[in-house]
């Protein structure tokens, strides 16, 4: 499973680096994240400045998608040839997105009428664009799936893995990564919020009951 996480100028570290990290707990299976970037090198919110590891076509080539968001998000919705050089294909990529991301999702195309997660600040702008936004962490439709708050990346990665992979390796990444002391308890809560949104949801408790005892 290749992923394009889609990383513009003036990016939250958090959407970006974290979902990355979690999704590359499965790189002895064949998977890889990818900082996905329009330049060479792009600055976040906080002056870290990065060089991208794929091309912005790369997000059309990739099986998987993380749109991220950040401060210059609102901009980067109004370029028009920008937004043309990211062809997403929802019937074929599972495509994510996070708080102000969920604005390039719906400017793309990609979200239409259904309900949909963002961040407190993006809200607006994506109700002004036409879309529906639910007070919730996380919801899926189908192969796309949107977050809200700079954590949530851990959904939008948990839900990745347990499409792409299954719900064990999705307990698996996640319960490496969680704190010590809370790890059951962070497996549990994070797929109770996202098996809903899997076609094997009715597995959700087997998958974190394998980590119980871990």
């Amino acid at each position: 499973m290749q992923i394009a996480v889609l990383t513009f100028d003036g990016f939250n570290e958090l959407d970006s680096f974290v979902a990355a990290a979690i999704l590359n707990r499965m790189r002895a299976q064949g998977w890889a994240a990818h900082i996905t970037s329009p330049s060479e090198e792009v600055t976040s919110l906080n002056g870290v400045t990065i060089r991208r590891q794929r091309p912005l076509a790369f997000a059309g080539e990739a099986d998987a998608v993380i749109i991220g968001s950040g401060s210059k998000t609102r901009e980067i919705a109004a370029d028009a040839a920008l937004l043309a050089q990211i062809r997403l294909d929802p019937e074929r990529q599972l495509i994510g997105a996070q708080c102000s991301g969920t604005l390039l999702l719906a400017r793309l195309g990609l979200i239409g009428t259904l309900p949909a997660c963002t961040d407190l600040t993006t809200k607006p702008w994506v109700i002004d664009a036409g879309v529906a936004v639910i007070d919730a962490p996380f919801v899926a439709h189908g192969n796309v799936a949107t977050a809200g708050g700079c954590m949530a990346s851990q959904y939008l990665a948990a839900w990745m893995l347990a499409r792409g992979g299954s719900l064990a390796a999705a307990a698996e990444a996640l319960h490496y990564v969680a704190p010590v002391g809370e790890k059951d308890a962070y497996v549990a809560r994070i797929l109770d919020i996202v098996t809903p949104f899997l076609p094997a949801a009715a597995n959700a408790g087997d998958a974190a009951g394998r980590f119980a005892n871990a």
